[in-house]
């Protein structure tokens, strides 16, 4: 198996810019506010031959009564027991603190391979923070500043020498690639507190993310990997998308922009919705953000437990089917993450969106079903230009593209480019997944 890396210590030492660091992405959420972190944040990484999974968590801080804290804390604790190596980070500019003494007594009840990092040394008062770390009992600290880049070299050097002493053997991060390239990628996305989080943990039937009646909860995109049914999947959960006028500078920002890159990342998004709620603006906004992105899509009510009985259900979901009319092609499902009702559904019908969104026809398919569509429908245009269709091609899949060259693209009128889409749609399915029609003009041929 792969092993796993642990980023354990109190708020706002720096655990979070070293694992972006680590990564060479800017993945986890950094700010000067201590408690950005909140979710274990997973990524996959290649350190000195060694293939591993980096876990960043949330701080360990004592005292606090919010139950949001508590979460936070209860998310570090299960990263330890999960971790095979524990990178205990501490600020080497700041006095150690009573919570980096509580700390360092749960790191070492738990018995883990543990690497001493003394981070941002890169000042004057490191020196004498450095030398106070040994009082903590685990030897001599590795020094490491992670926003300037230095001491990582050594941390690699380091931890590939304890992985070598835990059993684990080398690996190639080419094949680990590629056998990750078979996984089923989505993304979960929505208001906030519509159940996101919730209906993660109830796909992976633990408790992966945090789960809170807070709004805004959740404010990095959470990767967890399952195996449904011999298939791969990556859970992306995100922080929920509110109107862009109403996104805060800061942390909430950089969270909405999370959002964004998440579904770039994925195949298929869940486009989640309160059962009972009225659909909003930004409800449209999400599905136009997957769409302009082009990808699989699933409408996804959740809290259905909540219904009174079948007739209230059917009203709901007729009228999220009227509200959704531009996605005729996007299967519902309706689901209750809190009882774990009919969550399966969300695996099988992700299974089948990837294959329609993998599907190639053959080009002598798709000019067979072009004269037909022709036939039936002239395209007209105006009395300067006539458009024509010459031929179309496929070129390419997740998402589907298709290229028509034609003699004028700009002589095409939205409505008979919707009718090519929808007659394609008929005839070879693409159910679950937008598709990207290109119209090209004959002499662009060979441009991309």
């Amino acid at each position: 198996m792969t092993p796993l890396i642990a980023i354990i210590g109190r708020p706002n030492v720096g655990k979070s810019t070293l694992f972006n660091r680590l990564i060479k992405k800017r993945l986890a959420v950094i700010a000067t506010k201590a408690g950005t972190t909140r979710d274990r944040i997973y990524q996959d990484v290649l350190m000195e031959d060694y293939n591993v999974t980096l876990v960043d968590t949330g701080g360990l801080e004592y005292g606090k009564k919010e139950s949001i804290e508590a979460d936070i804390q209860a998310q570090a604790e299960l990263a330890i027991q999960e971790a095979d190596i524990i990178y205990f980070v501490l600020d080497a500019s700041q006095p150690l603190t009573v919570d980096d003494y509580n700390a360092a007594d749960i790191l070492r009840k738990s018995k883990k391979t543990l690497i001493l990092i003394a981070n941002k040394c890169d000042s004057k008062e490191s020196e004498e923070g450095i030398v106070e770390l040994y009082k903590l009992g685990f030897g001599k600290p590795l020094e490491v500043s992670a926003i300037h880049n230095s001491g990582i070299d050594n941390l690699f050097q380091s931890t590939a020498k304890s992985l070598k002493s835990l059993g684990f053997k080398e690996g190639e991060k080419e094949e680990e690639e590629a056998e990750k390239s078979d996984e089923i990628k989505i993304c979960f996305l929505g208001k906030p507190n519509v159940g996101k989080s919730s209906l993660v943990n109830a796909l992976l039937g633990q408790n992966r993310v945090i789960v809170s009646d807070i709004p805004g909860t959740t404010r990095d995109a959470t990767h967890t990997h399952i195996v449904y049914e011999d298939t791969k999947f990556s859970l992306i959960d995100t922080a929920g998308l509110r109107k862009r006028g109403k996104i805060e500078r800061g942390i909430e920002k950089f969270s909405s922009l999370r959002c964004f890159h998440a579904l770039d990342q994925s195949d298929i998004a869940l486009l989640i919705i309160d059962f009972g709620e009225k659909l909003s603006k930004q409800d449209m906004h999400i599905a136009e953000f997957i769409l302009e992105a082009k990808k699989g899509v699933i409408l996804v009510i959740n809290k259905i437990d909540l219904a009174e009985d079948e007739s209230q259900r059917d009203r709901y979901i007729s009228m999220i089917q009227r509200k959704f009319v531009f996605l005729p092609w996007a299967p519902l499902v309706v689901v209750s993450a809190l009882k774990r009702k009919n969550i399966r559904k969300i695996f099988d019908l992700s299974k089948k969106i990837i294959d329609e969104r993998r599907k190639r026809i053959s080009t002598g398919r798709l000019n067979s079903f072009i004269k037909k569509i022709i036939y039936k429908h002239v395209p007209s245009g105006t009395k300067q230009i006539k458009p024509k269709i010459l031929y179309v091609t496929q070129s390419g899949i997740n998402p589907p593209e298709f290229v028509l060259f034609v003699n004028s693209a700009r002589s095409f009128h939205f409505s008979y480019r919707r009718y090519v889409e929808n007659e394609l749609r008929k005839e070879f399915g693409f159910d679950g997944t937008a598709v990207k029609i290109v119209y090209r003009n004959r002499k662009e041929e060979g441009k991309r």
